[in-house]
């Protein structure tokens, strides 16, 4: 089966490219979908989270507190650190978990893991093999995030500048979809790639 690592910078509409992916058929896995589960209430992450940070990491309902903990690892690096120590290899053992039960499955033609980080995290290239990048300028980036979430101009150029940038994404893509136009844009070239993962994934099939 092949496997594809789909990314993109914050607000470039790599949710949305890999939701049309599925309905074409495709497995997803979406780490940052699995970040949220491992630290839910009773998560796997909750008890080390509190260990390292004390209770001020958590929500009165018991979920880490995700503004408290932006807001931390945007002013101290070290707690960056920390907190990827922890939830970093339990993303990956789910991950890894989710992709032995869907190739055992055998009912998707192919495996798209959503990864916002893919360019970051340094070991993803080697793990799939495409690398899918959903682009478009980085005003248009800004703009949506503000719209979506309201945060202010310098919160979101904040965010995009802890991440990698455009170039270097770009540099380690085999595929790129636009997504600088209006919606209905997207479809034609999902329908392609969709044709072209199919391909590639029967072909490895049968080697």
């Amino acid at each position: 089966m092949l496997e594809i690592g789909l990314t993109g910078g914050i607000g470039s509409g790599k949710t949305r490219v890999a939701d049309m992916f599925a309905e074409r058929g495709a497995a997803l896995i979406d780490t940052d979908l699995l970040a949220h589960e491992i630290t839910a209430p009773g998560g796997a992450a909750i008890a080390p989270l509190v260990e390292a940070f004390g209770p001020r990491c958590l929500r009165s309902d018991g979920a880490m507190d995700r503004d408290a903990m932006r807001a931390l690892v945007f002013s101290d690096p070290s707690a960056k650190t920390r907190l990827e120590g922890i939830t970093h290899p339990l993303i990956r053992q789910l991950t890894e978990a989710r992709a032995a039960a869907i190739r055992s499955a055998g009912q998707h033609p192919y495996l798209i893991y959503v990864v916002p980080l893919l360019v970051e995290s340094g070991t993803w290239r080697a793990r799939v093999g495409r690398v899918l990048v959903v682009d478009c300028q980085e005003e248009t980036q800004v703009a949506r995030v503000i719209g979506r979430n309201g945060f202010t101009r310098d919160q979101v150029l904040a965010i995009m500048h802890k991440q990698a940038t455009r170039a270097a994404r770009l540099a380690v893509a085999d595929d790129v979809i636009d997504n600088d136009g209006p919606p209905e844009a997207l479809a034609p070239q999902v329908a392609r790639l969709d044709a072209l993962y199919r391909g590639l994934s029967a072909s490895q099939a049968g080697a």
